[in-house]
């Protein structure tokens, strides 16, 4: 898969996970062309999955949040309209934008630009035509799901 073959397949989906389990699609699973078991980046083709997550990642077309089930979530810019019409129905913390930046000392920090902020003023505008139905009918199945609180979707720790 190429990083415009990625661009494709996000803007079909609408919404997807980059390589965690939930009800939407996964990225890396389809750059890998296979179900992942376990980390992709022990995935043979780890390298080429970085590479095609950091162009798809890079695109003014995509927002990266934390919007299904509070995991990395991609959301392709034909759903923003959508995703602002029913911004309430999600946490602050679901729809913030989050970068990944890289400092110069090496370390990989998150930044979060909070949600309208990183909203383009055309998007905000298109948003107020669409009814909320016809919003989470844009968004996918995964929107009427019941949801559960961010508190549930994190990582059990394993008890020995």
């Amino acid at each position: 898969m190429t990083p415009e073959e990625a661009m494709v397949f996000v803007r079909q989906h609408g919404v997807v996970l980059v390589s965690a389990k939930g009800a939407v699609p996964r990225l890396t699973e389809a750059i890998a062309g296979e179900p992942i078991k376990g980390s992709w980046w022990a995935h043979p083709k780890s390298h080429q999955i970085f590479a095609i997550l950091q162009a798809v990642t890079d695109s003014k077309d995509i927002l990266v949040c934390r919007l299904v089930e509070g995991k990395v979530t991609l959301v392709h810019r034909r759903l923003w309209p959508a995703l602002v019409r029913v911004a309430e129905r999600f946490s602050p913390t679901q729809i913030a934008r989050v970068r990944e930046e890289h400092t110069p000392s090496g370390h990989h920090v998150s930044r979060e630009i909070p949600f309208p902020k990183w909203v383009p003023a055309e998007v905000r505008e298109h948003a107020k035509s669409i009814g909320e139905q016809e919003a989470l009918i844009a968004l996918g199945p995964w929107a009427l799901l019941p949801k559960p609180s961010l508190k549930d979707t994190r990582r059990k720790r394993r008890v020995p």
